[in-house]
Parts: C-alpha cells; structure tokens; sequence
C-alpha cells in the first residue's frame, strides 16, 4: 500500500493496453482500479470486513473521506500509466505507417512492373494478332491458289476424257459398239446423258463455225466430227427412247422417285420438252376411247342431241368439274416429278382445252347452216342457246384450271380461240333467229286477227 507521504510509490502498473481491447467498459475500469481502497464498492458476497477506524488524533477533526490521499495518488499514477500507454500508442502508429509506407512503396513499384509487364504482354498480343492476319491472308491466297489450280485440273482431267469419248464416237458412222462401258451402264445413265449433250453441242459448234467452205484440213476434220455429231445424236435418241420407257414403266407402277428421277436426266435433252409431252400424251384422258364417249354421256344423257339446255348446262357443270379434279390430281404427281412443274401443267391444260374440251364442244354445238336455216324451235334458237351456255360454262372451267396452274399458258386467249368458228358468225345467227322470231310473231298476230275477224262476222250473221 502507499505511504501517506507518497501513496502511489508502492503501487504496481494498474493499467494495460489489454485493458481497452473488446468490449472496453469504463465503469469497470474504474471499479478494477478502486476496488481495493474502496471496498464498499465491492459486491456483497466478497466485501471484507471495513478495518476500525484509526484512534483520534488528539485536537484535531476526524478526516470526512479518509482513502482521499490514496485515490488521488492511484489516480495521478494513473494518468502516468495512461500518458505512457498513448506514447506506446504513438511510437506503435509511427512504426506502422512507416512499415505501411514502406509495404505501399513497394506494392506501387510492383504494380508499375505489373503495369509494364502487362503492356508488353498487349504488345506481344498485337504483334501476333497481326502475324497470325498476315498468316491467315497468305494461307487464303495459298487456298485460292490450290483452289483455282485444283479446278483447273477437273477441267483438263474433264477435257481429257471429253476427248477420249469423243475419239469413240468418231469412228465409223452408226457403229456404237465400241463405246466405254459408262454409255451403256444403266446406274450411270445421268452421267452419260450429261457427257453425251456436251459432246455433241461441242463438236456441233465445231461444224457449224467450219462450215462447208473450209479449207481441205478443216474440211477434213469437219468431216470427222460430222460423223461424231451423227454417232452423238444416234445415241442420245436411244438414251432417250430408254429413258423414256422406264419413265413409262415407272408411271405404270406410280414409282415417283424412279420418275423423277428420269425426268430430270430428260430435262438435259431439248430442256426435257419430248419427256413432258410424252407424259401428257398417255394421260388416259386423251387416249381411253372409254372415257371419251362417258364424257358425251354425262353431258347428252340418253337423249343425245335431243337434249334441252338446262341438261346440257347440268351435263357440262359435270363434266367440267370432273375434269378439273382430275388435273388437280395431276398437278400434285407433275409437282413431285418434274423439275419444270409449270412448263408440263401448260402443255397439260391446252391439251385438255384443245382436245377434250373441244371434243364434247364439237358434239354438242351444230351450227347450222345461214344458207338454209332449220326451224326456230329445236334449230337456231337451241344452237344459240346451247352456244350460250356452252361459252360460259367453258368460262368457268378456264377459272379453274388457271387456279389450278397452268404456267405461262394464256388460258383465257386459248378458251376464245375454241369459239371462234361460232364467234365469227354470231351476229348473223343471231339475226337470223330475230328474224324468225318475228316472222313467227307475225303470223301469230294474224291468225289470232284473223279469228277474231271470223268470230265476229258469225255473230252479226247470227243477230241477222
């Protein structure tokens, strides 16, 4: 304990740094500091018992508060430990931001190198970008150059076998015995077509820029490759005519791939004009004799050209509307065959327009002749009504067909050009029937006069 002289002389250091880590709490701090001088500040449970007060001093005053030498002297010591903690404190601080500067100086100066570091890198990046554009040009040349030298190469490799099949067909004029196994391989057919039509448009323009007057060496080698074009043409007729019959076949057997198939070999002869007219040609609506006379029995019934014009008109709605069901079916198996789907529907509806559309026509539309008129009812009268409902029933079927497809056709131009022999001489006709109408009308009026005339001479015959 402290003297009364210097009560904090004997005291140990009371305070530490650990002392204001945490959760620091000052009332604490205080009551640590206190507690032994002030043992009334302790709790109940662990307070000492209060020592006896020291014996008065004679002549002098009681002391009102007498551990207040001691207090003062534990708080001056206090505020010395206090001072020397914030010292340390400080000379702590110090240290650590010259360490921290130092740390900072360095982290700084390895940031710049990393910075220097990383451009570099960039330029490294830029130089090779650039070198791998610089290779990548140069590779695309070399491709382009490889590319252009590798198709110059199919064309000589093509040229020399062009010469090599022409060379077989330039021998003596219908021999094709004697031709490579590819000209008489069925798989290879396309392929034949295809070799065959460039050598015989080549040697055909070879002739034709020749010519007849040419000198005796061209002459010579005109003649030779006059045979080649003759051989060339024999044997495309014949590639065709096999083509043609095993389109026909496949036809039989509804075979659309192996059709097609043949149709688009075909399309490299003439642009395939023989396979679709030869296809159009054996539709059975144009050669079944079958078909052709139900035709006339829809549209005539069983009283032939007796029939009156509301039957016919109902007869032609009939047959019209079968006969544009069945081109429909048509133009999807067309559609499915042919590369040129347009080009055959054309050439299909002005053959069903030209033949069995103008068939019926012919069968049900008479004219008469202007030279010696038949009689008004069942003769002039029923051919102008019969062309009448003729023309617009044909009207309406052109309708359909043409929203069915019918290419570059002028169906509309067509559908009039089957009119025209009864067109041309309408007016007449028509005049005539006025004509006859008014004769007709006329004589009418007088019989009925002259019965009234009668009548009316009986009655006054009578009143006499």
């Amino acid at each position: 304990m402290p003297t009364a002289a210097n009560p904090a002389a004997a005291l140990p250091l009371t305070l530490d740094l650990e002392d204001f880590k945490g959760d620091f709490s000052f009332d604490a701090l205080f009551g640590g500091l206190v507690d032994e001088l002030l043992p009334e500040y302790r709790g109940e449970d662990d307070a000492a018992p209060a020592p006896p007060p020291p014996p008065p001093v004679l002549g002098a005053a009681p002391p009102v508060f007498p551990a207040v030498d001691e207090l003062l002297g534990l708080f001056k010591h206090s505020c010395k430990e206090l001072v020397d903690l914030r010292r340390q404190i400080d000379k702590r601080l110090q240290n650590l931001k010259k360490e921290v500067a130092v740390q900072d100086a360095k982290h700084r100066k390895t940031l710049g190198e990393l910075e220097k570091g990383v451009d570099g890198l960039f330029d490294s990046f830029a130089r090779l970008d650039s070198r791998i554009s610089s290779v990548g040009q140069t590779a695309a040349k070399i491709g382009d150059h490889l590319q252009s030298a590798e198709s110059q190469r199919e064309t000589a490799s093509q040229t020399i076998d062009l010469i090599k099949y022409l060379m077989e067909f330039n021998s003596t004029p219908g021999d094709l015995m004697e031709l490579s196994p590819l000209f008489s391989d069925d798989s290879r057919v396309a392929e034949a077509a295809s070799i065959a039509q460039k050598l015989r448009s080549f040697a055909e323009e070879d002739v034709g820029r020749h010519g007849v007057s040419s000198a005796v060496g061209s002459a010579n080698a005109s003649r030779g490759l006059e045979v080649a074009v003759a051989n060339l043409q024999e044997y495309c007729n014949e590639l065709e005519n096999r083509l043609l019959a095993r389109f026909d076949a496949a036809s039989q057997r509804r075979e659309l791939s192996t059709m097609a198939e043949c149709a688009k070999i075909l399309s490299q002869f003439n642009r395939g004009t023989s396979a679709m007219q030869h296809y159009v040609a054996i539709r059975p609506m144009f050669i079944d004799v079958e078909i052709m006379n139900t035709d006339i029995q829809v549209v005539l019934g069983d009283e032939g050209l007796q029939a009156d014009c509301d039957s016919i008109a109902d007869g032609l709605s009939t047959l019209y509307k079968e006969i544009a069901d069945t081109v429909r079916k048509e133009a999807a198996t067309i559609t499915a065959v042919f590369p040129s789907p347009n080009e055959v529907m054309a050439i299909l509806v002005q053959r069903v327009l030209e033949q069995r559309v103008t068939t019926i026509l012919d069968r049900i539309i008479v004219k008469p002749s202007l030279a010696s008129l038949p009689p008004l009812e069942g003769g002039l009268l029923q051919y102008l009504r019969i062309l009448a409902v003729a023309y617009d029933k044909t009207k309406e079927l052109a309708k359909d067909l043409q929203s069915i497809g019918c290419g570059d056709l002028d169906i509309e131009g067509l559908t009039e050009s089957i009119y025209v022999a009864h067109k041309d001489e309408y007016t007449e006709f028509e005049q005539a029937s006025l004509r006859q109408l008014f004769q007709s009308k006329m004589a009418e009026l007088r019989a009925e006069a002259k019965q009234q005339s009668e009548s009316t001479g009986s009655i006054g015959r009578a009143k006499g």
